[in-house]
């Protein structure tokens, strides 16, 4: 039949419950299913500042004591700051240091070279020209005084970065010469005598070499130890943006727990009395956290007195759901057989009180890393 008013027919009272109940139900799972989504990206960022924190520790186990990095270690920390913006500096101060050492090397390559036997070392061997068919086959890595020449002054990056480098390419030349030519040979005692030479003046100048190497070894040990410590800082920035997130989290489960016990059946009496029942079988430690779960909804309660006195039938729907899933969580996780009639009617409901549960063991992990960390930078 027609509705000749235009008037919306009626819709049966039941269908609309059902539907109302199908949106509701669609709405929740959603937002189970966004909280889980946000839980594992959180996890996995806690599970990086974990590991972290863990290497950091067994670094620090196995570093000596009165080692150099731990004994300064107050004192690198106090200026950490400071030392981060002078590392470009202190950088550019070591090249700059290893560049005046270069060119005091080069003063005593120009005496080598002006010796009136340098001739036959400061081009490469004319291998071809004087016949030498087997000089690859002894030498492996040849060697001159104009080849050296043109990696020191080389702007392409392909130059000595220290100076030990060009000491170990003077003596190849001799060697190689050493090698090849027989101890009478001109050539070998022309290498050996100027070889000689070079030592003695090497010697001179090694003592200010060991000194910018040991200078260089120890910014190297304070620049390690001003990255671990940015690290330390970003990981402590990390635990303490985690503990607020997670504690968004805790806001959201909570909400929405409370929207399921909401929707929950009431308890039978039957149920309370087997609730109950349940509830002397967990340990001393567990059942004080069921009584604080009491407390938490009535305040009256007092859950820390030496005798207490629970009466099921005064406890609010909200308080006995709770205590059920709590009781359930933890029989569970002993390896006992759950209240088989007592049952959870869906089990996103328990597990919305386990995922609560882990983000207060995360947030407090996080706050304790975040503190660990906040003291040290303090020393």
């Amino acid at each position: 039949m027609d509705n000749t008013n235009g008037s919306t027919p009626d819709i049966p009272i039941q269908e609309l419950n059902e539907k109302e109940n199908a949106a509701s139900a669609e709405n929740f799972a959603q937002s189970v299913d966004e909280i889980v989504g946000k839980v594992d990206q959180l996890e996995q960022r806690l599970n990086d500042v974990e590991h972290f924190y863990s290497n950091t520790s067994k670094k620090q186990s196995n570093t000596p004591r009165g080692g150099p990095i731990l004994k300064d270690k107050e004192k690198q920390i106090s200026s950490f700051r400071r030392r981060q913006h002078d590392a470009s500096r202190r950088e550019a101060a070591g090249s700059k240091r290893m560049q005046e050492l270069m060119r005091q090397f080069g003063t005593i390559l120009r005496q080598i070279t002006q010796h009136k036997w340098a001739e036959p070392f400061m081009e490469p061997v004319d291998v071809k020209g004087l016949g030498l068919d087997d000089y690859y086959e002894v030498i492996e890595k040849p060697m001159d005084f104009s080849t050296i020449k043109n990696k020191m002054e080389a702007k392409d990056g392909s130059g000595y970065k220290h100076v030990r480098e060009i000491c170990a390419d003077v003596r190849l030349i001799f060697k190689n010469a050493m090698k090849y030519n027989e101890e009478r040979n001109d050539v070998h005692v022309m290498a050996r005598t100027l070889l000689g030479k070079f030592e003695e003046k090497w010697l001179q100048l090694l003592p200010k070499v060991d000194e910018e190497e040991k200078r260089r070894k120890e910014e190297e040990a304070e620049a390690q130890q001003d990255m671990q410590l940015a690290q330390e800082a970003a990981h402590a920035k990390m635990a303490k943006d985690l503990s607020i997130e997670l504690d968004e989290v805790e806001m959201q489960l909570e909400e929405l727990r409370d929207m399921v016990l909401q929707k929950c059946r009431k308890m039978s009496t039957e149920d309370r009395k087997k609730l109950g029942n349940a509830l002397t079988k967990l340990s001393p430690e567990d059942l004080n956290k069921a009584l604080l779960i009491v407390a938490q909804n009535d305040p009256t309660f007092q859950a820390a007195a030496t005798e207490v006195e629970l009466d099921m039938n005064a406890q609010s729907e909200s308080t006995l759901w709770k205590l059920k899933f709590f009781v359930q969580d933890v029989l569970h996780a002993q390896g006992k057989s759950p209240m088989s009639s007592i049952k959870a009617n869906n089990n996103n409901n328990s597990n919305l009180l386990h995922n609560n549960n882990n983000n207060k063991r995360r947030r407090e992990i996080c706050d304790a890393l975040a503190k660990s960390s906040q003291k040290r930078s303090k020393k």
